[in-house]
């Protein structure tokens, strides 16, 4: 019997609270089936559409379950791509918010000492990429001992850029006595001799649907070659006059090229591609959920990990090499149960290819005349309008989340021998506070952060500015969240 409300599962209130700040209306499908089989402690084996809510399926019963006084690692999620590591650790911080659960992120490209230092502090769960999440291993900066949690996250991707041989080490360094579950879009061969080799009898939850790919993206395909992508792809937008829109190239050279040419169009756009530095690619994907531009040229390194609201179209401006990617690129639209539109320019070199994507997927695209001069002439007001008005600022999902919090920072740390243990006493001391007002707490080398939950951020703060911590007069002031 499936049950639809969050409050019918055995989870907690600081749980509850974030889900509902979150928003989270009643379980999807895939969340009915995993959460109560998930708290149950019994391996699971999930196959499911991307945009079917699995990250939730697997976070919410992770945060319920780890200790919040275990001080190493209990749990470990593992990601095929950085962006998609970013993304499922602010998931799992969201929804761990009020249980103060802890949770860096270990991917490449970004500095190893910070994350160093992150693990070095009270952790309970780690996101990682394979080389990343192996290198801190070695390194002794992991400690697996405790992990009593792996989560294999988007494994046939996880296979198909080749991956086995890292997750099967890692996989070498946790305790047997564990909990695994397995998630992946698809269920080929080598996932399931995975599953067989690692998982003790897992529950087997597969999410039914006709095809690959969801039921509510309308699959388009328009005839043409190369030299008439850019003059297809300009009136195709007039006339769809996207509000969100991803746009996916096969090649960085492409990516950079066309958005050269959109840039030039006065198109609010931006790029990703793996060529850019970690931290400008990060600040691309969060502008674009926050809404600041409409189009996003990106090869498939953005095609996992965008998990943006209101994605309305996605656009493949090449055919992938390969049919897993065309159901992950427009998997990013048509999430969370609302339409999409996916439309992809065809070549005649592209025909063996679209015939592979059409058998794997089990859906028909529909081919499409290209759109006539007046059509296009007709709409290009509307499309100008909407192209001379600045997009409207999305609120982040968990904006409702930090509403009622606020993050101080104070000048000590860790070389002033500062503990956590020394923020609580103080603010524990203040009239008014108790525990379970207190958030994250995070010790660095010269600065310590805490979140200050239930609307009593200025309270404290103001109180802080005459009142000693560990002896002595501190500076105390407001952080970004």
């Amino acid at each position: 019997m499936t049950k639809d409300n969050f409050k019918d599962y055995k989870l907690s209130s600081e749980i509850l609270k974030s889900i509902d700040m979150l928003n989270f209306k009643s379980p999807t499908n895939v969340q009915q089936q995993v959460i109560p089989v998930a708290l149950e402690d019994k391996d699971i084996l999930v196959k499911s559409q991307t945009g079917s809510g699995k990250t939730a399926a697997f976070a919410i019963p992770v945060c319920e379950m780890v200790d919040w006084n275990e001080n190493k690692p209990q749990a470990l999620i593992l990601t095929p791509t950085r962006e998609l590591a970013i993304q499922v650790k602010e998931d799992v911080f969201n929804i761990g918010r009020f249980k103060r659960i802890k949770v860096p992120a270990l991917y490449g490209k970004s500095s190893f000492a910070i994350q160093e230092k992150e693990l070095k502090q009270k952790t309970h769960v780690v996101v990682g990429t394979p080389g990343r999440t192996i290198d801190h291993i070695k390194e002794g900066s992991f400690i697996t001992e405790n992990i009593k949690y792996l989560v294999i996250d988007e494994a046939d991707e996880m296979l198909s850029m080749g991956f086995i041989e890292q997750i099967e080490e890692i996989i070498s360094y946790l305790p047997t006595n564990r909990v695994t579950m397995l998630f992946s879009a698809t269920m080929p061969d080598d996932i399931d001799a995975l599953s067989k080799k690692y998982m003790n009898n897992p529950t087997k939850i597969e999410i039914k649907s006709k095809t690959l790919t969801v039921d509510r993206i309308q699959q388009d395909g328009y005839r043409i070659e190369e030299t008439g992508k850019l003059n297809l792809l300009r009136d195709i937008t007039i006339i769809e006059n996207p509000d969100s829109c991803v746009i996916f190239c096969n090649t960085q050279q492409k990516v950079d090229a066309l958005y050269t040419d959109l840039k030039k169009l006065k198109y609010t756009c931006d790029k990703i591609h793996g060529g850019m530095e970690q931290e400008d690619r990060i600040k691309v994907m969060n502008n674009f959920r926050k809404g600041y531009f409409r189009y996003l040229i990106a090869t498939d390194v953005a095609a996992r990990g965008i998990d943006v609201d209101s994605v309305t179209h996605v656009i493949n401006y090449d055919v992938p090499h390969l049919r897993e990617n065309y159901v992950h690129r427009i998997g990013r639209t048509g999430r969370g149960g609302k339409d999409g539109r996916a439309i992809t320019f065809i070549m005649r070199s592209d025909e063996r290819r679209m015939f592979e994507i059409h058998s794997y997927t089990g859906k028909e695209i529909t081919l499409k005349k290209i759109p006539s001069k007046r059509l296009v002439s007709e709409l290009k007001s509307d499309f100008e309008k909407k192209l001379s008005i600045r997009p409207k600022v999305k609120i982040d999902k968990a904006a409702n989340l930090s509403k009622d919090i606020i993050k101080l920072h104070i000048n000590a740390g860790k070389k002033t021998k500062m503990r956590p243990v020394d923020i609580v006493g103080t603010l524990c001391s203040i009239e008014g506070m108790t525990a379970q007002d207190i958030g994250v707490i995070s010790v660095l080398d010269v600065s310590t952060y805490v979140e200050i939950l239930n609307n009593k951020g200025e309270m404290v703060l103001k109180d802080l500015q005459t009142r000693y911590i560990k002896g002595r007069p501190r500076k105390v002031t407001k952080a970004e969240m």
